[in-house]
């Protein structure tokens, strides 16, 4: 994959000279076209052989274009915060919004390579993570992101003749470093992996750009015609890509399915409500305090019908938690600034630390839900969404998240029951809205959602528990049951 690279391409000077204006002229308006449409935002990853130009790559773009609207990332080793969350965490974090460009310099791709070529591992075991990244790539993509991947490459005799000559200036001296040499050493190996790994990864839509990096004229107008082709594509093109038709979700026939088979008679008495109550909230608390705890975080995701009772459910929950070990997020709409993100963005930013919980009020979910019901994404969105939140979900869960989701179920009836209450009663009505009405309305197409939602997102690792909310007695206690025995099964595993 690297051979058109040790060409020995270069470029004169009359030659760059005569181009680059022209170059830097088209790639700022280029930029301020991104910027003024603000339709997708443009990652640039550098990535390549140690000396091979990608500092100078990354500071020929800010020379270039407007730096106002460029961040860069020069992502080294994780930081403590961050070993204490997935791998992905701190990528999801620094995505740049709609209209802006982020160049990162190092990337999600570093560790494994690094990792394998210093001997941590070995080929077969980068095929894990570098599927991660290629659903992560490909969700960026079909959120409307513009990938451009660019690989700076040097031949083995090429690098170390450029460090020996930075080493010969005491002004570049220490440009070179021990590490630069640790990696010179073992080039074959890394070679062998970097290879593996742009084949593996480079795809249709987000494909690597091997660049040559002996002469920075080559490599600079490279790079940027690159950048500008890539930029100009996407402006010129549809906004988004026309989607396959999806195979249709199977309906069951009988209109039996896994909301319409629960049992929404089951109840609890008042006395034995409180007694259980106190018995499960303080074996949440023993749990939550326990020193396995530490090693584990954990995230309880609430969705249901409106009044099923989702409110005082947490309630309950948090109730057992200490206040400084706990975070409740409550999803509404997505503000301007989350629109301007893929839409898993705004959950990633609330992962918690190891020893924490994360209460979500509604959630990731709203994509198959209230997206689907009521057309504010495409089908095509929605579709894809499934196999993008079991992503999600399983590496939270390889990073020891207990992930414990909740359904509230509540009947028709009971529903208007609890509807006409807050209209009637002055401190409630604050929980009635039109929103509610207007879903009441779509009752059958929630129903088919939440059920194409459980059977897709139901897995081994994050099940979804059903809970039956007529009595809303039954449910806490069943909520609270549910996470202390999810928690211990957890810490006996661990």
């Amino acid at each position: 994959m690297f051979e058109s690279a040790e060409l020995g391409h270069a470029i004169d000077k009359d030659a760059y000279d005569a181009r680059v204006p022209k170059l830097r002229e088209a790639l700022l308006e280029a930029q301020y076209e991104v910027l003024r449409q603000a339709a997708f935002p443009v990652i640039i990853l550098v990535g390549g052989v140690d000396g091979a130009g990608k500092g100078a790559t990354v500071n020929l773009l800010n020379a270039w274009m407007d730096p106002r609207h460029i961040q860069v990332h020069a992502l080294g080793d994780p930081t403590e915060d961050e070993r204490m969350r997935p791998p992905m965490w701190r990528y999801w974090r620094a995505l740049p919004p709609k209209g802006e460009i982020g160049v990162f310099f190092g990337s999600w791709y570093t560790e494994p390579i690094v990792h394998c070529a210093m001997g941590k591992a070995d080929i077969d075991d980068l095929d894990a993570p570098l599927d991660e990244i290629r659903c992560f790539e490909r969700m960026l993509v079909d959120e409307g992101t513009l990938i451009v991947k660019l690989w700076f490459h040097l031949s083995k005799k090429e690098q170390k003749r450029h460090f020996k000559a930075l080493e010969k200036d005491a002004k570049t001296r220490w440009r070179v470093t021990e590490t630069d040499w640790a990696h010179h050493k073992r080039y074959d190996r890394f070679r062998k992996v970097s290879e593996h790994v742009l084949q593996t990864t480079s795809t249709a839509t987000a494909p690597w750009i091997v660049v040559e990096g002996s002469d920075f004229r080559y490599r600079n107008l490279t790079t940027g015609t690159v950048l500008l082709e890539a930029m100009r594509k996407r402006l010129a093109g549809p906004a988004e890509p026309s989607p396959l038709p999806a195979a249709p979700l199977q309906v069951a026939l009988d209109e039996r399915n896994v909301i319409t088979s629960l049992d929404m008679s089951q109840t609890m008495p008042k006395k034995d409500y409180a007694d259980a109550l106190a018995k499960y909230q303080g074996r949440l608390n023993q749990l939550t305090r326990d020193p396995r705890f530490r090693k584990l975080s954990l995230i309880i995701v609430f969705e249901g019908r409106d009044a099923a009772g989702k409110g005082g459910a947490i309630r309950r929950v948090s109730g057992a938690l200490d206040a400084r070990q706990y975070h409740i997020i409550p999803i509404s709409a997505p503000t301007e600034e989350e629109l301007a993100q893929p839409y898993l963005w705004r959950f990633w930013r609330h992962i918690p630390r190891p020893g924490r919980v994360t209460i979500f009020d509604r959630s990731w979910y709203g994509r198959v839900l209230v997206e689907r019901v009521d057309g504010l994404c495409s089908e095509a969105d929605w579709m894809r969404a499934y196999g993008e939140i079991n992503e999600f979900e399983e590496q939270l869960v390889a990073h020891r998240t207990v992930l414990v989701k909740f359904w509230l179920a509540v009947s028709r009836d009971e529903q208007l029951g609890r509807f006409k209450e807050r209209e009637r009663v002055p401190f409630k009505n604050f929980k009635i809205t039109d929103d509610d009405w207007h879903n009441r309305d779509k009752w059958d197409q929630y129903t088919h959602a939440v059920c194409d939602m459980v059977d897709r997102t139901s897995t081994e690792q994050a099940p979804w528990t059903l809970v039956e909310a007529d009595d809303k007695y039954f449910a806490r206690i069943k909520v609270l049951k549910t996470l202390c025995h999810r928690l211990e099964a957890a810490m006996q595993t661990g």
